[in-house]
């Protein structure tokens, strides 16, 4: 359906940083094509400071908060378009069926949320992740999904995942 908005969910397990970058970071870029959200199987409840700070940074102002993905399955829900997980962990679980059937991807990127050191060293953890997440979300964004049947779309939507990474080019 042409010049409808998308409505993309990053997943994760903890709903605290790559997914919740990822989700300020679409919607500022993708404002009035797409519209994200952010999701974890086990969300930690809280934002990681460095993340929300980021979000910030990337002119996102809305609220982040750590949520479940349970709250996107629900009827009455938005219809997801596309569902994304950025962690090596929710790739691998069972995920709600989603209405609709969207599209899926795995992008799979380090958990900044891991990082040990100092204050420094973390940020730079954390602002390598938003780069690669910048990376792959301007893929997304130049992507003709208006022109490209379900599965070019899919195609297309996998491998942005091996962008930016030791395995990708």
């Amino acid at each position: 359906m042409p010049n409808r908005i998308r409505n993309v969910l990053f997943l994760c397990t903890g709903n605290s940083a790559r997914s919740v970058m990822a989700e300020a970071l679409l919607n500022v870029l993708g404002a009035g094509r797409f519209r994200a959200f952010s999701a974890g199987s086990f969300p930690s409840g809280t934002v990681q400071p460095i993340a929300a700070e980021l979000a910030r940074s990337f002119g996102y102002r809305e609220p982040l908060r750590s949520k479940s993905w349970d709250e996107f399955a629900r009827p009455g829900a938005a219809p997801i378009d596309i569902v994304i997980t950025v962690c090596d962990n929710a790739a691998g679980e069972v995920c709600p069926i989603w209405p609709g059937h969207p599209l899926t991807a795995h992008w799979g990127l380090p958990d900044p949320a891991a990082a040990v050191g100092s204050e420094a060293e973390r940020r730079h953890v954390f602002e390598s992740v938003a780069i690669m997440l910048r990376q792959r979300i301007d893929l997304l964004l130049a992507l003709p999904l208006d022109k490209l049947d379900r599965l070019a779309s899919q195609h297309e939507l996998r491998a942005i995942g091996s962008t930016g990474t030791a395995r990708g080019h």
